[in-house]
C-alpha cells in the first residue's frame, strides 16, 4: 500500500442560487472520490471579499492523495474539475461571482511554491486571512493543527479574524 498525504480543498460558489451551488460541491466530491478516501466539512456562508456581489457557499474537503502525485498534476487535475463543473476564468478579472472555485488550501504539512503555469503555492497564500477557507479547514484538521509555514494554529489564526469577518455556518449538507 502506498502512502497518502491529506489534502484540504477549498470549495466555494456564489452564483445560480444554493441548489445549484451545493449540487457543484456534490459533484466535486464524487469527482475526486475517484482520487482517495475523502471526508467533508460543514457549509459555511460570507460576504464576498473584494467586490460587490452574492455571498458565497464556502466548504472543504479532504482527500487523501497517493502522496507519489506531482503538485503540478494535482493543480492540473483541480483546474480540469473546476472547468468541468461550470468555471469559467478570466485573467483580467480577480474577484468575480463564480460557479464553482476550488483552491488547493493545504497538502498535508507540505509547503508548494511552483511557479507554472499552472502556479500553486501551498498552503493557499490567503488561507490564514480568511475565515471562510479556515473554518471548513479547521472542520477537517481540528483548530489545533498546525499552518505550515508559521508558527501558529488554523484555531489561533481563525481567533485573529473572529471579531473582523463574520462568517456563518448554514444546515445545508453536500
Amino acid at each position: 500500500m502506498h502512502r497518502t498525504t491529506d489534502v484540504v480543498l477549498g470549495l466555494g460558489g456564489n452564483l445560480d442560487g444554493d441548489a445549484r451551488i451545493l449540487h457543484r460541491f456534490r459533484a466535486a466530491r464524487m469527482a475526486v472520490s475517484g482520487w482517495g478516501a475523502v471526508r467533508t466539512s460543514r457549509v459555511y456562508r460570507s460576504v464576498a471579499v473584494g467586490a460587490v456581489m452574492p455571498d458565497f457557499l464556502n466548504a472543504a474537503l479532504l482527500v487523501s492523495v497517493d502522496a507519489r502525485l506531482a503538485p503540478t498534476k494535482l493543480i492540473e487535475m483541480v483546474l480540469l474539475l473546476e472547468h468541468r463543473l461550470g468555471r469559467t476564468r478570466s485573467a483580467d478579472v480577480r474577484y468575480a461571482p463564480r460557479t464553482i472555485d476550488i483552491d488547493v488550501l493545504l497538502c498535508g504539512d507540505r509547503l508548494l511554491d511552483e511557479p507554472g503555469p499552472p502556479a500553486l503555492h501551498v498552503p493557499h497564500p490567503q488561507l490564514q486571512h480568511r475565515r471562510f477557507a479556515l473554518l471548513p479547514c479547521i472542520d477537517l484538521l481540528g483548530r489545533e493543527a498546525p499552518l505550515p509555514g508559521t508558527t501558529t494554529t488554523l484555531g489561533a489564526a481563525d481567533d485573529a479574524l473572529r471579531s473582523t469577518q463574520s462568517v456563518e455556518v448554514t444546515d445545508e449538507e453536500f
